[in-house]
């Protein structure tokens, strides 16, 4: 994801973390354990209901390919890429550091079909989900992708009994004092890919059809005004690179853009994590367990590691994506309880300690669609604890509703921009 060079005058720089009962609404991103039903549930300002439409640029009629410049190489964005090079369009995917250098590098990549039903998100997740299963093939890649197996259960103190032995969804090398397992998903309703890997194939693929990656800080946008405000080119280092559509997809750096376009708040959500390299065999399973100890969440991984986190907080956005670190704490706390309940975790190689931020919008839901404030301009972010899950359905939905004006594979209604209050309530800033 990307951080655009400007500080936005309304927060001096960084977006501001919410209130504490923002953060008590968050709690479904950060213990997905608990029952389903408890998936995020998001109160909008009413909208049309049916299908969103962009009133601002229809392409289908375009003589030529429309000029798509995507800010932001994470998986929002180089999903957005490859689903547009599917269409025989090229983008340009502009990144000031590198691809997926922030949370879609070092995100856990857990997919569930159906936690998100009953909720806005459940249609984007249930398309994304059945997307997932195709992308190994169509990406021509290796990007970690297998199904998994998914329980949940309670840390208890060391040395208390655990649970009867011999349950066929009870891992082997789970030795620790963990009881009252449950299934939380089966191989055929949840699933797992290495989010790193998926984004570089989103990239790559896209570039086999055409499109670019330049590195380099976008610095403002070229936007006309004649009959009403047009995005014409992004500024990248000082330079302008020409554009039709641009798309807005830098996570909880998307706030940065208020400068030049009314653009919903969106924050960090800052996620500690640890990569274990075992030296014992780990099973494929993902694991959501807590206790009085805390709270610890496992995905093993097909190349014998296991991704651990679980320690979540919500904190300002720094300036640049590389300044995000982990807490020395955090880290300390979910190293000794992988350890707790497991001996093979407990004697496994550190290989990161890193940390991210999940860009999360005060809806609580995605923010995808067209931008109000100019045309061409369209935004995708917010996705939060799902960002990875519904990657795919994003991709293709922005694909459709850029070129054809209308997303028809999902209704993008509940995220469209224009529900949620702008950062800034000015007229962008014209040119001639």
């Amino acid at each position: 994801m990307l951080s655009l060079g400007v500080k936005s005058p309304l927060y001096l720089g960084s977006p501001a973390a919410p209130s504490s009962a923002l953060r008590d609404s968050l709690h479904i991103c950060f213990a997905p354990y608990i029952a389903k039903a408890r998936v995020i549930r998001v109160h909008c300002r009413k909208s049309h209901p049916q299908r969103i439409q962009s009133t601002q640029v229809t392409m289908a009629a375009a003589a030529e390919s429309p000029r798509v410049v995507i800010v932001g190489a994470g998986v929002i964005g180089t999903s957005i890429a490859y689903y547009l090079s599917l269409r025989g369009v090229a983008a340009t995917v502009i990144e000031r550091a590198s691809v997926a250098c922030a949370a879609s590098g070092k995100a856990g990549g857990f997919l569930a079909v159906d936690w998100c039903d009953g909720s806005p998100v459940g249609d984007l997740a249930r398309l994304s989900y059945q997307l997932h299963r195709d992308l190994p093939s169509d990406l021509e890649d290796d990007i970690g992708y297998r199904v998994v197996c998914t329980i949940g259960g309670n840390i208890g103190k060391p040395g208390k009994q655990r649970r009867p032995e011999g349950s066929n969804y009870d891992p082997a090398w789970l030795d620790g004092p963990v009881s009252r397992l449950q299934v939380m998903g089966t191989e055929a309703t949840t699933a797992q890919v290495h989010p790193g890997k998926l984004t570089q194939g989103f990239m790559k693929a896209a570039q086999r059809r055409g499109a670019s990656l330049c590195i380099g800080t976008v610095t403002g946008l070229d936007i006309s005004h004649n009959d009403q405000a047009c995005v014409e080119g992004v500024m990248v280092d000082g330079e302008r690179v020409a554009a039709d559509v641009v798309v807005l997809a830098m996570g909880p750096w998307t706030s940065h853009a208020a400068k030049w376009l009314p653009v919903p708040q969106v924050f960090g959500q800052l996620g500690n994590s640890m990569i274990l390299k075992s030296h014992q065999p780990l099973s494929a399973h993902a694991l959501y367990l807590h206790g009085a100890s805390g709270e610890v969440d496992i995905f093993c991984r097909p190349d014998g590691t296991a991704y651990v986190c679980g320690e979540n907080d919500i904190i300002n956005t720094p300036e640049d994506p590389l300044d995000v670190q982990p807490d020395p704490a955090a880290i300390k706390r979910l190293k000794r309880n992988a350890g707790l309940v497991s001996s093979a975790l407990a004697e496994a190689e550190v290989e990161a300690e890193q940390a991210c931020l999940r860009p999360t919008s005060y809806s609580g839901m995605p923010i995808i669609g067209a931008l109000p404030g100019a045309s061409g301009a369209f935004i995708a972010t917010g996705h939060s604890c799902w960002g990875i899950l519904n990657a795919p359905a994003t991709g293709k939905a922005m694909a459709e509703l850029i070129l054809d004006g209308q997303a028809t594979c999902v209704n993008l209604s509940p995220f469209d921009p224009a529900r949620l209050l702008p950062l800034q309530h000015r007229k962008p800033k014209v040119r001639g």
